[in-house]
């Protein structure tokens, strides 16, 4: 039994389910349910959404990184994994400074265009937000296509 592997691989998915499935949800479901609300109300929404969603980002993205590259180091380093891992990595790291960008550019503009009560600024924010979302909710859907099935289809 390796307890410490199962406990990375464990704290791995659930971080990433809580990113991807995070950005799905808003991407997909969400942002199709909030149409209907007056530009002031979405984006004043949006910023109260995003808020919570990226504490919750900002404690995930650091576990998957530390816990991915416990997972390849107890593999034996980057030389001893394949194909799949070195993908997730690289397109993980992306992923990661994606959301970065979006977290200090433009959700902080979004933030301060809420607070000053600058609906059209905060509503291109959002269209910021939205265009880079979907970048990342895309890569993030390759990245769990690699992780599940990658070993069948890059071998």
């Amino acid at each position: 039994m390796n307890l410490p592997m199962a406990a990375a691989l464990a704290l791995h998915v659930l971080s990433a389910v809580v990113w991807v499935g995070g950005m799905f949800f808003a991407y997909l479901c969400l942002r199709p349910a909030v149409a209907e609300l007056t530009p002031a109300q979405r984006t004043a929404l949006w910023a109260r959404v995003l808020s919570r969603f990226f504490s919750w980002v900002l404690v995930a993205v650091p576990l998957l990184l530390l816990s991915g590259l416990w997972m390849i180091n107890g593999l034996g380093g980057m030389k001893a994994v394949g194909l799949p891992v070195h993908l997730m990595l690289g397109l993980g790291l992306f992923m990661m400074l994606l959301f970065l960008h979006v977290y200090f550019a433009p959700f902080r503009r979004l933030l301060a265009a809420v607070a000053a009560g600058d609906t059209p600024l905060a509503a291109q924010q959002v269209g910021t937000i939205r265009k880079l979302v979907a970048v990342n909710l895309s890569l993030g859907i390759l990245v769990v296509v690699i992780a599940t099935a990658g070993q069948y289809l890059l071998h």
